[in-house]
């Protein structure tokens, strides 16, 4: 009887959970829900095999979950058979993964007992109304997707082992109080520098370039200069939210007398019930009710029901149409009645009818203004929808210009500046309008303007119609237009490897205790500065892979800072900074997850090595 509670779906929470279901379901191997009567299969993993239906289960599961990431981004990888290869080889790979879990767990004989999957369930935060488990919303979703809390029961009898596996070498990686005081004292490392910078740019201004310098360099680096794809376009945009007028209160009306069950509530009846295993017990119980028992005692102390029993019973509100056969067979009309006992496929069951709510209807005054805008938006959609067509007919007949939209759609059609495929105007920013412009189909030969496209859907209430009115394909510079832009860069690289050359060899002579070259160069170290290792920095990784001081003996290095500059570094000192209770917590929880994750993944490949796993047709067969 269980399996056939239903209630009002909650939305939000039907999508998540109807993820939360089908991974459980497609990935846990609960073959019998699933298995076809075909004989081809997807793979044998030690002589388990996984059948074509699971695989077909498990490949639409992780399409759909790319669908819902890539969004607009799906169709066009959709179209490419690789694309699809490579999800089916996901998500098989994943079902076989699942399956050397399982057969792990089974050889390490974990197991879950009941009261472990009933907490787990009560523990599923869609199943929960105010903090608390829903039974009614609990079936309700289960039913919405069309399976039985049986069934789902089964998922999490096979699920739960392998967290509890997982929880398991998790909880063997630890980082000993010692080795969590070096990473500390290495992450929380401070080094005291100096830093003396050389000036690129005031060295490049002295370098001279030739010309043949300025022809090599423009033939090396085309690519730099290239003018990509332009366009110019003419579109015409119909917008439905254009289109909206007030209606009027006859309209009005109209709209709500046709749609009275959209402003209503269904009556709704709230139930409770006993489950038990024979007559007998029902009998007993039923006796014990017209004693003055009470009915919420009874059920957490006799129903066989896991999850109505936690709840006294209780079922939670049902619209009528949604009451099983079962509860309306005891005609219970009364608030507080309570039915004999009665026959089911789980058992003997004795209901209570514990409220009434008849059907309420919202009067118009109530809802008036939520009337007048659906009936302002769907007249001014039906408009949008029909003038498409005509505009898209009349596009479609005068191909060489856009004057028979214009006329159709009542409006001038606008002309854009140029622009590229990284520069196209916010008008026309969206995928499908893009597409259209950039893939050829409106170009007409060399790439003169060619024809109108038809009528182009965006976000569902806007359209547009467009046509490319001038076209300059992908071209590059001449040189004498990048000449200036030429001799800076030869000037500029010329001038970073005298630094760089320069740098070396000062940090050479400072490292035998000399100046000598450091002051002919006309530099000299700045003030003092402390440097942490998680300041972003051009020369923090420089600096703090540099060996630390002997002594008073400084250690030197050089590097380019955030203006390009070289800068040549004498590190001072280093010190061991400190870190807080809360945050070395926290770094140390995080690197023991990443090994513990790095173990599993281990463990996992390892009995990928040792298994062995046949392919079958049905791989090829989608």
């Amino acid at each position: 009887m269980m399996d056939n509670l239903r209630s009002a779906s909650n939305h939000v929470a039907l999508k998540i959970i109807l993820g939360i279901i089908i991974i459980s379901f497609v990935l846990t191997g609960v073959s019998n829900y699933l298995i076809g009567g075909t004989h081809d299969y997807a793979a044998k993993v030690n002589g388990e095999t996984i059948s074509r239906a699971q695989f077909e289960n498990a490949f639409n599961n992780e399409r759909a979950r790319q669908q819902q990431q890539l969004g607009d981004q799906y169709a066009q990888l959709a179209a490419n058979e690789q694309f699809l290869q490579q999800l089916r080889q996901q998500a098989l790979s994943q079902l076989i993964d699942q399956t050397l879990l399982q057969q792990y767990v089974h050889k390490l004989n974990l197991t879950v007992t009941d009261e472990q999957i009933k907490q787990a369930i009560f523990a599923v935060p869609q199943f929960q109304t105010n903090g608390h488990f829903d039974n009614a919303l609990y079936n309700s979703v289960l039913n919405s997707v069309g399976y039985k809390p049986a069934q789902y029961a089964a998922s999490l009898r096979n699920s739960l082992p392998n967290q509890q596996l997982a929880q398991a070498i998790g909880n063997t990686d630890f980082l000993l109080k010692g080795e969590a005081d070096q990473l500390v004292n290495l992450v929380s490392q401070q080094r005291q520098i100096r830093q003396a910078v050389i000036d690129v740019n005031a060295l490049a201004a002295k370098q001279q370039v030739n010309a043949d310098e300025i022809n090599s360099y423009y033939q090396a680096h085309q690519a730099d200069f290239k003018i990509p794809e332009q366009f110019k376009v003419s579109y015409i945009k119909l917008d439905a939210k254009a289109m909206e007028k007030t209606p009027s209160e006859q309209d009005i009306q109209a709209w709500y007398d046709n749609h009275k069950t959209d402003y209503s509530q269904q009556a709704r009846q709230r139930y409770s019930v006993i489950q038990v295993k024979t007559e007998q017990q029902a009998n007993d119980v039923l006796k014990q009710l017209h004693d003055g028992a009470n009915f919420a005692d009874l059920a957490r102390q006799y129903s066989q029901d896991p999850v109505s029993a936690k709840q006294g019973g209780d079922l939670g509100w049902m619209e009528m149409d949604a009451v099983p056969e079962e509860l309306t067979s005891a005609k219970l009309s009364t608030k507080g009645e309570i039915s004999g006992v009665i026959k089911s496929s789980v058992g003997d069951l004795i209901v209570r009818l514990d409220d009434v709510q008849p059907e309420q209807l919202q009067p118009l005054s109530a809802v008036h203004q939520a009337v007048a805008d659906k009936v302002r938006q769907d007249a001014a959609i039906t408009q949008f929808y029909a003038l498409q067509q005509k505009v898209n007919d009349a596009a479609s007949n005068d191909n060489d210009s856009l004057a028979g939209a214009e006329q159709v759609a009542g409006t001038k059609a606008v002309e854009t500046s140029w622009f590229t495929q990284q520069s196209v105007p916010s008008e026309l920013n969206f995928d499908a309008v893009k597409d259209v412009i950039f893939n050829g189909s409106l170009l007409g030969a060399q790439g003169t303007p060619g024809s109108n496209s038809s009528i182009i859907t965006v976000d569902g209430n806007r359209a547009f119609v467009v046509r490319i009115t001038a076209h300059q394909p992908v071209s590059v510079k001449p040189q004498s237009e990048v000449t200036g832009q030429i001799t800076d860069a030869i000037k500029h690289d010329k001038a970073l490897a005298v630094a760089k050359a320069e740098a070396e060899s000062i940090v050479a002579e400072l490292g035998q205790g000399k100046q000598t070259r450091l002051t002919q160069a006309g530099i000299q170290f700045g003030a003092s500065q402390t440097l942490q290792r998680n300041q972003q920095s051009a020369v923090t990784e420089t600096v703090f892979n540099l060996t630390p001081p002997q002594g008073n003996t400084p250690s030197y290095g050089f590097t380019q800072d955030n203006a390009g500059n070289v800068v040549i570094i004498a590190l001072d000192k280093v010190t061991t900074g400190d870190m807080p209770a809360e945050q070395r917590a926290q770094m140390v929880e995080g690197i023991t997850q990443n090994n513990a994750q790095l173990t599993f993944m281990a463990l996992l490949e390892q009995l990928r090595q040792e298994a062995k796993i046949k392919y079958g047709d049905a791989l090829q067969l989608q």
